[in-house]
């Protein structure tokens, strides 16, 4: 289930059993003993008489507590499926009118919805017959005690006062317990939401910085090596994504990772930053193998322009800042300018200040690119990594950012991923993947000479 789910609606449930239930729990708690004390002290027999019924009393509670739980937690699951469909069909709106399945993504909703209220419904049924059978057993007994002491009062042993006043202690004490069984069904809903936020609490990252790591020397050179990588995805497990993977990479060289989608580009990324560890082989970085480097060290010296560009919901400063948090407001301008995306960026309203909206609505995707091209820019880290980070711009302005990069690439140690192959040209060695493995390598012209699968993808792309 989506984390983002379970997160502000499973402490809700809690929220609102320490809100309010406590302090209800705490005033029926503390009548109950009130009245108790009071029965004892006004019919001492009486009150052992009424005392007869608590393990009565404690019976339904035993029945049913566990299936309230369990039906609380089901229901939890399913409201949470609920909304995680409605997030996902709303941040799909444009792919859902696109083929018109309005009707169809609104039937699903509505059957997800149906669900989850059946499922509410069968909770609220077995929390009120939980209830129904203590306020039942409850008065039960206030019936039971009225009967004895009217026998006692008949028999001349009890006065008619002290026999009203111990029933009106009584009806205190009973309706002290109907509000705690109430609570008690509060506490039961909230157990199955702590359940599933005890889960979330007791997951433990597989990828975690060692225990004494190592340092990288500063300032860093940017020397890669891929030593015999294999690695398969935990959901691929049988499918290798690299096989045998070996590759060095010079500091400050510029490196093209090409091949058909799925040959493990993406892969090479992902491994870099840690993300997954192989399950065989070794990577390092100036000498350092990267699982003994402690992660925010690795991840800082390496600066990522992803081809989906996450936008968050600030201004456009604070996206580009995102790179580097500690930036002036004149070096966001300068990465802006140098990602060309100063001009539409101070188009907006409020310029810098403007919010550009959840998940950046406000800009077009070749807008997005740019702005995770500053980002970039602004964290000038040794390592670059590119991945097809042109890909949502036009020809007049890859053309520009073309430029940009080139000057960013400078001194540093760039991986850049691109399926079109006239952004690679200028790359000082292209490798060439399939299915994992390296299949050739070498410079445009070179690759071009020999033939082989290089050249049938720029014979795809480059013959009109």
């Amino acid at each position: 289930m989506p984390v983002f789910v379970r997160i502000p609606a499973d402490p809700q449930v809690v929220q609102a059993l320490i809100g309010s239930g406590i302090s209800v729990a705490l005033r029926s708690a503390v009548m109950l003993v009130g009245a108790a004390a009071a029965m004892v002290w006004t019919a001492p027999s009486l009150a052992g008489l009424t005392a007869l019924v608590i393990p009565a009393v404690m019976l339904p509670i035993l029945l049913f507590g566990r299936r309230v739980q369990k039906l609380s937690r089901a229901s939890q699951d399913r409201l949470a499926d609920a909304a995680a469909m409605a997030n996902e069909t709303l941040n799909a709106s444009t792919a859902v009118k696109a083929y018109a399945r309005e009707d169809i993504e609104s039937t699903r909703y509505a059957s997800a919805v149906t669900l989850a209220l059946a499922t509410a419904r069968r909770r609220i049924g077995t929390r009120a017959l939980l209830t129904l059978a203590v306020i039942v057993l409850v008065f039960g007994a206030i019936t039971l005690v009225l009967w004895a002491g009217a026998r006692h009062v008949l028999a001349g042993t009890m006065d008619a006062g002290v026999l009203g006043q111990f029933v009106l202690y009584a009806i205190f004490a009973a309706g002290s317990v109907a509000g705690l069984s109430e609570v008690w069904g509060e506490v039961l809903r909230a157990a199955g939401a702590m359940e599933r936020i005890g889960e979330l609490l007791a997951e433990q990252p597989g990828i975690v910085s060692p225990a004494q790591p190592a340092t990288l020397a500063r300032p860093m050179r940017g020397a890669l090596r891929f030593d015999n990588v294999t690695f398969h995805y935990p959901t691929r497990p049988d499918t290798a994504a690299l096989a045998d993977f070996t590759l060095e990479i010079r500091p400050g060289e510029t490196v093209a990772l090409v091949g058909p989608s799925g040959a493990g580009k993406s892969t090479v990324f992902a491994l870099l930053l840690r993300f997954y560890d192989p399950q065989n082989g070794h990577m390092s970085i100036d000498g350092v193998d990267l699982r003994a480097l402690a992660l925010p060290d690795l991840r800082g010296a390496i600066a990522l322009v992803p081809q989906e560009t996450t936008i968050f919901a600030g201004s456009a400063a604070d996206n580009i800042r995102f790179g580097r948090q500690d930036a002036s407001d004149e070096e966001v301008r300068e990465a802006a300018k140098a990602a060309e995306a100063h001009e539409f960026i101070s188009a907006l309203n409020d310029g810098y200040a403007a919010e550009l909206g959840e998940r950046g609505v406000r800009l077009s995707g070749g807008q997005r690119q740019r702005i995770a091209i500053a980002r970039a820019i602004l964290r000038d880290a040794p390592l670059l990594l590119l991945d097809e980070a042109t890909s949502a711009l036009d020809a007049q302005s890859e053309a520009a950012i073309q430029q940009a990069l080139e000057r960013l690439e400078k001194g540093r140690t760039t991986l850049v991923i691109a399926h079109r192959l006239a952004t690679v040209q200028r790359a000082d060695r292209i490798v060439v993947m399939d299915g994992g493995r390296i299949v050739a390598q070498g410079t445009h012209d070179s690759l071009l000479a020999e033939g082989g699968l290089y050249a049938e993808l720029a014979r795809l792309q480059f013959v009109a």
